[in-house]
């Protein structure tokens, strides 16, 4: 089956067409891509299939869509998700050679690729599906089928196809319009590598070697200019009623307002009025109180002033809050997570700079931080996300 049959079964694109530099894609990916795929895409862009399947396309659409982040991120998902089913092992992923590669997903959640191992000509590749409900019931959510893209999308618009567990794929109306939440996809370029500010083998070393902030700041490079805010730390302590350890202080100094790895969020601790620290602190005190007076079993902690009360003075992506329980000298204050979805634990066994290093080296223990899969590579998530001024006008 060739594009000229996609349009016979599907009907004529509904949009312009979309104009997609290949030998660049190709030249970023390392492999060459099926003929029947770049001729579908050359001419409708984006596909929603039978209002269930969605064709991706080397494009982007900011803040909704870009294909590499989309390719990385649906491999590692389906990576670490399959080992849910032992003890199959996950299969090899691009960019390992002979790897899967994504071209697509379903309104269920399941997964499309194809198995480059099967052969050098990509137009023999199958399509392989990773159907996530069949690990529900205790099967391997991966199936392989012996077609082609376009071969499999004409069977599941016609007869249907089996899925992993039972189910079925399909058959589904042959509807091929462009997908709704990429009105405005415009065409997808690689991305441009980041300076190297500190050398990879520095880095890489700083994942076994060194200690403290001087290791942190290597695998984490921190900005130029850091932003603290308008104020002083004076004012802030008096805002507060309390000084604030002095580790903080420095890696503050040293980073200032920003996103750790893509998780960990500072604010600006010096600034003025809205969304500095002190008035952080006393909004997110302020709901905890709220929630503890109907909820005391969910919300035990004191909270500042109270005797070891919980100050916060970060949060996570995820809604987490990252604090201390106020009691006796700041440096020796225990540091705790409150956690967003799961029940209160007991403070982490180190301070603020080594818990930190040991969470970018991937060897802190405590479930109240996302940790890397196995086959993760650090270097890939680590990094400092500085914010300035603007970010908060």
């Amino acid at each position: 089956m060739n594009a000229t049959s996609f349009s016979a079964l599907f009907g004529s694109p509904s949009a312009a067409p979309f104009d997609v530099d290949w030998d660049m894609v190709e030249s970023w990916l390392g492999v060459p891509l099926p003929s029947d795929y770049k001729a579908v895409v050359s001419a409708y862009g984006p596909l929603d299939i039978g209002e269930f399947i969605w064709l991706h396309a080397p494009c982007v659409q900011p803040g909704r869509f870009d294909y590499a982040t989309w390719l990385k991120g649906t491999h590692r998902d389906c990576r670490i998700a399959s080992r849910d089913v032992p003890p199959y092992e996950p299969p090899a992923f691009h960019p390992a050679p002979g790897g899967l590669l994504a071209w697509g997903t379903t309104r269920a959640c399941s997964e499309l690729f194809w198995d480059t191992s099967a052969s050098d000509d990509p137009d023999q590749w199958p399509v392989v599906v990773f159907h996530r409900d069949a690990m529900n019931r205790g099967t391997s959510p991966w199936h392989i089928y012996e077609s082609s893209l376009l071969e499999t999308l004409a069977a599941v618009v016609g007869t249907g196809l089996p899925l992993p567990g039972g189910d079925t794929l399909g058959p589904l109306p042959a509807t091929a319009e462009r997908t709704a939440f990429l009105p405005d996809a415009a065409p997808w370029t690689p991305p441009v590598p980041e300076p190297e500010i500190v050398p990879e083998a520095q880095r890489r070393a700083a994942l076994t070697n060194g200690t403290g902030l001087d290791a942190i700041r290597l695998l984490a490079p921190p900005p130029e200019e850091p932003y603290l805010g308008d104020g002083t730390w004076e004012q802030l302590f008096d805002a507060l009623g309390t000084r604030l350890p002095t580790e903080y202080v420095t890696l503050i100094e040293l980073y200032g307002a920003g996103c750790m790895s893509n998780w960990l969020r500072f604010v600006p601790p010096t600034r003025h009025g809205t969304s500095g620290l002190a008035q952080y602190v006393e909004s997110s005190l302020g709901d905890y109180r709220d929630l503890r007076a109907e909820f005391p079993e969910e919300q035990p902690l004191p909270v500042w002033p109270e005797p070891g009360g919980f100050l916060p003075f970060a949060n996570s992506i995820d809604g987490d809050q990252l604090g201390w329980l106020v009691q006796g000298d700041p440096d020796s204050w225990p540091l705790i997570v409150y956690p967003r979805h799961s029940d209160q634990g007991p403070p982490l066994p180190g301070g603020l700079v080594d818990t930190l290093l040991d969470w970018l080296r991937g060897r802190l223990t405590t479930p109240d931080f996302p940790v890397l899969d196995e086959d993760d590579d650090p270097l890939d998530f680590i990094g400092f996300d500085s914010w300035n001024a603007e970010a908060y006008d």
